[in-house]
């Protein structure tokens, strides 16, 4: 299957980072996200329910995102694609998570990493 639901250039503030700067400020990161799903059945009956709804998944990781405080973005990357994996019906989610700023001289930094359900 090589269909895929995405969302691009979602922002989150939260905590992150091991410097002790940054454990006192908040911080915009930014996510795109590539999730696998059959989109055949929801364009066959032109009914939402049976979509992989871009805006609950989006919701869901602002809410956890905006609570967190990890040291380390590759962690935080980790947790949401298991979310994803794990709360939606996704077989694979490819995650990019940016984090504008962190380096002098360049836009972003960050990682991207693949998951799928096992």
């Amino acid at each position: 299957m090589s269909d895929k639901v995405f969302i691009e250039g979602l922002e989150i503030e939260t905590l992150i980072g091991i410097y002790d700067w940054e454990r006192r400020i908040r911080q915009t990161l930014v996510f795109d996200i590539e999730m696998a799903f059959d989109n055949r059945i929801p364009a066959a009956s032109d009914d939402i329910a049976l979509t992989l709804n871009y805006k609950d998944v989006s919701k869901r990781l602002i809410d956890y995102v905006g609570q967190s405080s990890f040291g380390l973005v590759e962690t935080l990357a980790e947790r949401c694609a298991e979310i994803i994996l794990g709360e939606f019906n996704v077989s694979h989610v490819r995650l990019k998570l940016s984090k504008p700023g962190a380096v002098r001289g360049a836009r972003a930094v960050g990682v991207i990493i693949e998951r799928s359900r096992t």
